[in-house]
């Protein structure tokens, strides 16, 4: 058999190519081949591997050594010293900053990646996701193996339960104990649902996993349906991932072939099945009940809750829907149990957390690091600092939805617990970092805009209440608000809150009720004196016509 010792990336996007990155591609396998490597180190492609100004990027796995620029004529040098020797060649890494051992980077290594604890994303970027043999090798299947052949479903449930793993889609639910409810609850058939509805503006980490580790998604959906006795799964894509809907598929079609899904798997008596299904686009269908009704083939609106899916979900059968980064942080639970899940991350949330950084950082993109890390620790070792050394104002967590940091709180641990009892939430992950020189009030009202749009209308609440706190903000921004207007958005926000159908509504207010907490000095500054303090708001023009 091939056994894998090391992986080589070469970056791919646009600019790599124009410099030069499928002839270095090229020339990699050939000097692998002429030191007779080609059975023990597998090349291939990444779309983009996050650097500028240094590509073509070559980064060399377990190592995570990042090369760049690279030309044809460094490969031999890299082929050689690193993949035949094991040395590290200094004078062709990357050119990035100083590590700071004191708060986890990789000791003397320059160049190198930030050190993650990687659970959820251990194979995206190493293996070939198209390949079930690629997989297999890196530990696939092993967990839903134990599963049925070790295992009863109680005992699986039981062991989510002790890992502490809560969803990953934002409620933050304890994932055993949702399992443990449709399994306790009577009627048949029953169904797992995976949600890859991810219309959270600036959250892509679930494409990220299903587009690198597709076999994961249906591993741990598998286990599920083991679990609460279900027999059929659905994964409600966004319609707008066509590659990641695309190596889904592809993905079933191999486990079925593979005989690690469909009828009898692995030789037992349980079998189960997986439909894809693309939604059309819409966000409301990221709430499970709104996705469920789309499932239905019916408009997707939120349905009144209680009850609730784990008792009366999919064709009004208990029903258990999970986010994918939920699920993709099964397989790993079940394979090493949950005491050695427990070990990541702070004793109240437990494990991994996948983010995407957004904004005024050097550094944009997805990474996966243990709960209970720091917002300061995010953007000084993974966003590579502020940009342009500007100082740091806010960040928006958990995407349009979420509550807005303050600076004052960037070292309060990203985990449920201490964001909750800080007053903000953690949501999806989405870390969407803000200099000194956002305006909160433009801020609000872009988020307001979207929710106006996105607002499917069902419930008065929501469906006049994100339009007439869009009207209030916008015209703060213009300078003609007034003073009042705090109580009537304050009003507004709590009704909303209190009162809407679903997540949408309750949350649609969320960033401006942490922005007249925050930053009311700077909403009252372009009431009252008709300023905007950073200059975005066209105030001046608009007070000088009136």
């Amino acid at each position: 058999m091939k056994i894998i010792r090391s992986m080589v990336l070469v970056s791919a996007d646009d600019e790599s190519l124009a410099r030069g990155a499928q002839d270095v591609f090229h020339a990699f396998l050939e000097e692998i081949d002429e030191f007779g490597l080609s059975d023990q180190i597998t090349v291939t492609t990444i779309r983009d591997a996050g650097m500028h100004g240094e590509k073509p990027t070559v980064i060399v796995y377990p190592d995570a050594a990042v090369y760049g620029p690279v030309t044809v004529e460094d490969v031999h040098t890299i082929v050689e010293e690193h993949l035949h020797k094991g040395n590290i060649v200094p004078g062709l890494l990357a050119m990035m900053r100083e590590m700071a051992p004191e708060i986890g980077w990789m000791r003397g290594r320059r160049g190198a990646l930030p050190v993650q604890k990687r659970i959820v994303l251990e194979r995206a970027g190493v293996v070939n996701p198209a390949s079930i043999e690629d997989y297999i090798l890196y530990d696939g299947y092993q967990a839903l193996g134990k599963a049925l052949t070790k295992m009863t479903p109680a005992e699986v449930i039981a062991e989510v339960e002790k890992s502490g793993l809560q969803g990953r889609g934002g409620a933050g639910f304890p994932t055993g104990r949702k399992w443990s409810f449709v399994a306790a609850t009577p009627g048949s058939p029953k169904y797992v649902i995976c949600n890859a509805d991810e219309s959270e503006p600036g959250t892509f980490k679930d494409r990220l996993i299903i587009e690198g580790d597709p076999f994961s998604i249906i591993e741990a959906m598998t286990i599920a349906g083991y679990a609460i006795n279900a027999h059929e799964g659905f994964i409600y894509i966004r319609g707008e991932y066509p590659l990641a809907y695309k190596r889904i598929e592809h993905a079933i079609a191999e486990a079925e072939k593979h005989g690690m899904l469909g009828e009898h798997i692995f030789g037992t008596d349980f079998s189960f099945h997986i439909h894809p299904h693309a939604g059309a686009g819409a966000y409301i269908c990221g709430e499970e009940t709104a996705l469920i009704e789309s499932l239905e083939g019916k408009r997707g609106m939120p349905r009144a809750r209680p009850p609730y899916p784990t008792t009366y979900g999919l064709y009004g059968k208990p029903t258990v829907v999970n986010n994918v980064e939920t699920l993709a942080s099964m397989p790993a639970i079940i394979r090493n149990g949950a005491m050695w899940y427990r070990e990541v991350g702070s004793p109240k949330s437990t494990g991994t957390k996948v983010y995407t950084i957004l904004g005024n950082v050097n550094f944009t993109g997805v990474i996966e690091a243990p709960m209970g890390i720091t917002l300061r620790e995010v953007i000084d070792i993974y966003g590579k600092g502020m940009k342009n050394d500007k100082a740091l104002k806010l960040v928006q967590t958990g995407g349009s939805s979420g509550t807005i940091v303050p600076a004052s709180l960037q070292d309060t641990p990203l985990d449920f617990d201490a964001f909750r009892n800080a007053g903000v939430s953690l949501g999806s992950g989405a870390l969407l970092v803000c200099d000194e020189d956002t305006c909160v009030v433009d801020l609000a009202k872009v988020i307001l805009r979207f929710f106006r749009n996105e607002c499917c209308g069902k419930c008065t609440p929501c469906r006049i209440g994100t339009l007439r706190l869009y009207e209030i903000i916008s015209q703060i921004s213009e300078g003609r608000g007034s003073l009042d207007d705090f109580d009537l958005m304050q009003k507004i926000s709590e009704a909303m809150s209190e009162v809407s159908n679903c997540g949408l509504g309750q949350t649609a207010a969320t960033a401006l009720r942490d922005i007249l907490k925050y930053f009311r000095a700077e909403v009252e500054a372009h009431i009252v004196d008709h300023v905007c303090p950073t200059g975005v708001c066209p105030i001046k023009e608009l007070a000088a016509v009136a």
